[in-house]
């Protein structure tokens, strides 16, 4: 699933191609693209014709597009890419994708928005902005979502409380998107082992320090991938223009089982994790004896 560096990347590229243009209309391929839109595709299209995009705007792994100024009640168009979903701005000229599903024509002529997912798991749905538990107004679905740590107005230290309030492990905790919001199984994996701790670590023990510690990583890992573009494991993961992030080369455990750590030598570790795989170096993670399963 994509992260906060991956959807940042698009945020950037919508912001770039399509603020201040005015939709002439949107056309649903597939209906299942905007499933999660319970009105249905019909009242999807007619609620965004005419409507100006905004802002481009993004908390952790969720964007949206806010519509007519982005105010609180204004509608916001909320894009969920799923495995495999795409946002690609493209000449209204170009053939079409096999994987085309929702199409946005604006009234200037110009570069089209086009929805693509190879999978559908991901989909577009029109939601009310409402004020947020951390600040700021939001799509009303992901209102519950915390700040991320690259987000300005980010705490710190309230979300090194809220981690070691916790009773779970410490890599449970920086996935819960209540929590701190962003990271995900990847860059959770990256961070913790630029921190030398286990994500079985139980929260409730950790120090403040250690902590502050494995948010700091997440944060400098993440700006990384960022700047790399993301990480695409392969053509998927794309920005506006399709191309892919690198920051995969870079990646120092996350998929790299039996390769040696770059700090000691060590072959990693992959354990099961969630449906998912952890990886870890033994020898700098060494997992505690009271971790939690």
């Amino acid at each position: 699933m994509p992260e906060l560096p991956e959807v940042e990347v698009v945020r950037r590229g919508l912001a770039d191609h399509v603020l201040d243009r005015t939709i002439e209309r949107v056309t649903v391929a597939h209906p299942r693209a905007v499933r999660r839109h319970v009105e249905g595709a019909a009242d999807f299209s007619a609620r965004l014709a005419g409507r100006v995009i905004s802002a481009a705007r993004r908390r952790g792994k969720y964007l949206w597009l806010d519509l007519d100024g982005g105010t609180e009640g204004e509608d916001a168009v909320l894009a969920h890419l799923g495995m495999s979903g795409q946002m690609l701005v493209a000449d209204a000229d170009r053939p079409d994708e096999t994987h085309l599903r929702v199409r946005t024509r604006f009234a200037d002529g110009g570069p089209e928005l086009r929805f693509v997912d190879q999978r559908t798991f991901g989909g577009l749905s029109v939601h009310p902005l409402v004020p947020a538990a951390g600040g700021g107004l939001l799509p009303a679905p992901v209102a519950h979502i915390a700040r991320d740590p690259m987000d300005p107005a980010f705490d710190l230290d309230a979300a090194v409380a809220g981690i070691r309030r916790r009773r779970t492990a410490l890599k449970r905790a920086l996935l819960d998107q209540t929590v701190v919001s962003g990271i995900g199984n990847i860059y959770a994996d990256e961070a913790l082992w630029r921190a030398r701790l286990h994500g079985a670590r139980p929260t409730d023990r950790l120090t403040r320090a250690q902590a502050r510690a494995a948010l700091e990583a997440a944060t400098e890992v993440m700006a990384e991938a960022l700047a790399a573009g993301g990480t695409s494991f392969d053509a998927l993961y794309v920005n506006v223009n399709g191309a892919s992030g690198y920051f995969d080369r870079s990646l120092a455990v996350y998929g790299q089982a039996d390769r040696p750590c770059p700090r000691c030598g060590t072959p990693i570790r992959r354990d099961p994790f969630m449906n998912r795989s952890s990886f870890t170096c033994p020898r700098c993670q060494p997992r505690p004896r009271n971790a939690h399963p």
